[in-house]
């Protein structure tokens, strides 16, 4: 993970550690899946994937999004990516999912050819949207003009008719 993050370059954020790792990957209920591709001679992690589940949507099937795909350097262009992105269709095919989704980092053009080969395409109906930490509590601290001050229901102040 440390090399996907010097990779994609936020290295200097990074925070994930092993123990937290096995925290939130391999618990009951786990928050993620791993897949990972070693080499069984030497027993030598080649690369992963990391993988979480939205258990239904608009069809009631599990959308299944590969948040990181990794593959060491050494080992690009020998299958690697492609194992772990088919044992990964498997997964979401066994689990009953509808599709399978994942960004591509602007850029890319390696990897947007290896999707394209295994049969992805570009989802031109979404703009990816999103908020960091400083936005979500700039929000939470402002609430928005349009909505009430208080989220919470009010208290009857006596018998409804």
């Amino acid at each position: 993970m440390r090399g996907l993050a010097a990779f994609e370059k936020y290295l200097d954020v990074f925070a994930v550690t092993e123990r937290e790792l096995a925290r939130r990957a391999f618990r009951r209920s786990p928050q993620c899946r791993i897949t990972v591709a070693e080499d069984r001679a030497s027993d030598e992690l080649l690369g992963y994937a990391v993988t979480v589940a939205t258990p239904f949507t608009y069809d009631l099937k599990p959308t299944v999004t590969l948040k990181e795909l990794f593959v060491r350097k050494v080992s690009r262009s020998r299958g690697v990516g492609e194992a772990l992105v088919r044992a990964v269709a498997a997964q979401a095919l066994a689990v009953g999912a509808g599709r399978l989704k994942w960004d591509v980092l602007a850029g890319n053009r390696r990897a947007e050819e290896f999707y394209r080969r295994l049969g992805g395409q570009r989802v031109r109906k979404w703009i990816p949207w999103g908020m960091d930490e400083r936005a979500l509590a700039k929000l939470r601290g402002h609430p928005s003009p349009s909505r009430s001050r208080s989220t919470r229901p009010q208290k009857s102040r006596g018998r409804e008719k």
